[in-house]
């Protein structure tokens, strides 16, 4: 019997929450969508694994029997996955390295050239990731090293170092009545539209939308997108503002979007990160080194 591992990823979710509404917002899916991925599952394998209540999910005695081995079995998987992809690298010596929007800005070049320096004959392969997978395929062994705006869903079980923080901007429409201030308040644009990145991003959307900093304000939503430019044409075309690192000014410089620096919002930070199975990888821990020993020179993350 063949099972989906995404159906047991939604199990394990179910079983650890104790309801289909805290899953599903784990999981950043519908609570429609996750009942039939469960019933699904419960289908193919022939047993009923929840008793469904008003207060809750309960697993039966076959569920408790799957919840105790399905994490490992998922674990073990992921490992194996990591382990090949990884393995395929190495013997071409290529080093994935994921990363969003301008990875470490201006240093994103020096990092790569004293990579090159230290492991003559690698490469350093730069992947772009869409903003809905804010780990840059780091958490799905897709890569092997990541330039990351944090924090991002799955940070806490990965190794991040940090290379530098910039200040949050809002990027406004150029005809937007505040788009001639010299500094803009946070508080003068809560209640604007807002450009923002896939739900499936998680906390990277909630820090791109200042959700810990509005006081339970809600959060009005223009538009969604998923990369650059994309983003740069809603908010040209009046969709919605969006809050940006200071260097998307000299990065996404575009006609009928402009920056402006805010005032009360905690600034934005870049890092390194990688898994911990590779905190001995003497190739990761290299590019590590690059990045913290030759990451932004004074006055490259300044406005």
């Amino acid at each position: 019997m063949d099972v989906d591992t995404r159906l047991l990823r939604y199990f394990v979710a179910v079983a650890e929450e104790g309801t289909l509404t805290r899953a599903a917002e784990r999981l950043f899916v519908s609570q429609p969508a996750l009942t039939k991925q469960i019933k699904q599952l419960e289908t193919r394998l022939g047993v009923r694994l929840f008793t469904r209540s008003r207060t809750g999910m309960a697993l039966t005695e076959p569920g408790r029997a799957l919840a105790e081995r399905v994490p490992g079995l998922l674990a073990d998987w992921d490992q194996v996955l990591r382990e090949a992809k990884s393995a395929a690298g190495r013997a071409a010596r290529v080093l994935r390295v994921g990363f969003l929007a301008s990875a470490a800005n201006e240093a994103t070049p020096r990092i790569i050239t004293e990579f090159a320096r230290r492991r003559p004959g690698w490469r350093a392969d730069m992947r772009q990731a869409t903003w809905s997978n804010p780990s840059a395929g780091l958490a799905d062994g897709d890569v092997d090293v990541a330039l990351l705006r944090m924090p991002f869903p799955g940070q806490d079980a990965l190794r991040t170092a940090v290379l530098f923080t910039e200040p949050r901007w809002v990027a406004l429409p150029t005809g937007h009545p505040l788009a001639t201030c010299d500094l803009i308040a946070f508080d003068d644009l809560r209640d604007e539209p807002f450009v923002a990145a896939p739900p499936e991003s998680g906390w990277w959307r909630d820090h791109w939308l200042a959700v810990d900093e509005r006081d339970g304000h809600p959060v009005t939503i223009g538009a969604v997108t998923d990369q650059p430019d994309d983003w740069l044409s809603a908010i040209a075309n009046g969709y919605g503002i969006a809050f940006a690192p200071a260097s998307a000014a000299r990065f996404y410089a575009r006609p009928g979007v402009t920056y402006r620096p805010v005032s009360g919002i905690s600034p934005s930070r870049v890092g390194v990160a990688w898994s911990p199975a590779d905190d001995t990888d003497p190739v990761v821990q290299d590019f590590v080194r690059c990045c913290l020993d030759h990451g932004p020179r004074p006055g490259e993350n300044s406005a």
